[in-house]
């Protein structure tokens, strides 16, 4: 099944509720008031009631089905509930002044209505940086339990090949600890997209084929990921051939489980990681999706600022599949 038919099946009937802090922009707009209207998630719109108003006029975008709030107008009581809880999760960090000022700042308001359950999930990064989607998020959402970072996985599609590359959006280093932190998290991605993980932690080494520092990492992030998580399927240090090409696997990594028939693909450090997945999209064909945030409590995701209607679209999608159980 194509990979979006799938997830509108897992999420249609859900009442999953998605909220956009980027209502005044016309990609998010158009987005939101398709989701809505295919009846697939319900749809939360913040913005400046005129702002939305002007540019739904101007793009022909039907507001019917989209629910608009105007931080500017929300009632007094509600508006103290979200303050109060904010400050309360903040645990004495900022003060109830900080914290209002913080909620002039739309993705605060959504960030905060995922954690307080008027919505599953936030999309956002079409016109704000990502550490702005992102800050929010780890301040009130906060990480898994026994996660310590978050990581950015891509789902890479083309035809019928479906794979995960992490991570190439956030962690510009990554320890033997990190890496196979974001193993063990794009495995659960995986999941959610039907991939039955296969997870190659990828070095410029297969198998000591190579001496340093740099593989050594990749080595005790393998070791770390077999001994937390003993049932994935999973192998490292493999040079990408190896993990992907089977005649090269039999060659390099014999008798590997994961060698010649990987589609997760774990990369060393940020660098490697977002070259990779652009190079894949530009040169492979491959259609990019994400990123996807690992790790969190509840799911958040970040647009890249120079995304279309459909890529608002289909995030929309991912994020409320993620908040499936």
């Amino acid at each position: 099944m194509e990979l979006f038919d799938s997830l509108k099946q897992k999420i249609t009937g859900k009442n999953k509720t998605i909220v956009f802090p980027e209502g005044e922009d016309p990609r998010v707009l158009g987005a939101a008031s398709r989701l809505a209207a295919d009846g697939l998630i319900k749809v939360i719109v913040l913005g400046n009631k005129g702002d939305v108003e002007t540019t739904a006029t101007n793009h022909a975008i039907d507001l019917t089905p989209v629910t608009l709030i105007d931080p500017a107008t929300i009632p007094a009581d509600q508006h103290k509930e979200m303050l109060d809880a904010l400050v309360a999760r903040r645990k004495g960090k900022n003060t109830p002044e900080q914290a209002a000022k913080m909620l002039e700042d739309p993705n605060y308001i959504g960030t905060m209505m995922v954690y307080m359950g008027q919505a599953d999930g936030m999309v956002s990064g079409a016109v704000h940086a990502t550490g702005d989607t992102v800050r929010p998020a780890l301040q009130i959402i906060k990480t898994q339990e026994g996660v310590r970072r978050i990581s950015g996985a891509f789902i890479m599609q083309k035809g019928d090949e479906r794979y995960v590359f992490a991570d190439c959006a956030i962690n510009i280093e990554l320890d033997a600890a990190g890496m196979a932190e974001v193993a063990i998290e794009s495995a659960q991605t995986a999941k959610i997209f039907d991939i039955d993980p296969k997870v190659a932690l990828l070095s410029f080494s297969t198998k000591g084929s190579a001496k340093g520092d740099m593989v050594t990492k990749v080595q005790e992030a393998t070791k770390i990921v077999h001994e937390t998580a003993p049932d994935l399927a999973v192998d490292g240090e493999l040079q990408f051939d190896a993990a992907f090409v089977p005649s090269v696997a039999a060659q390099k990594a014999p008798g590997s489980k994961v060698a010649g028939h990987a589609n997760v693909f774990v990369f060393p450090e940020l660098q490697s990681g977002n070259i990779g997945y652009k190079i894949a999209q530009r040169f492979g064909g491959f259609e990019a999706v994400g990123p996807i945030l690992q790790g969190l409590n509840k799911p958040v995701s970040d647009l890249s600022r120079g995304c279309n209607e459909e890529d608002v679209y289909k995030v929309a999608v991912i994020t409320a599949a993620e908040s499936v159980k």
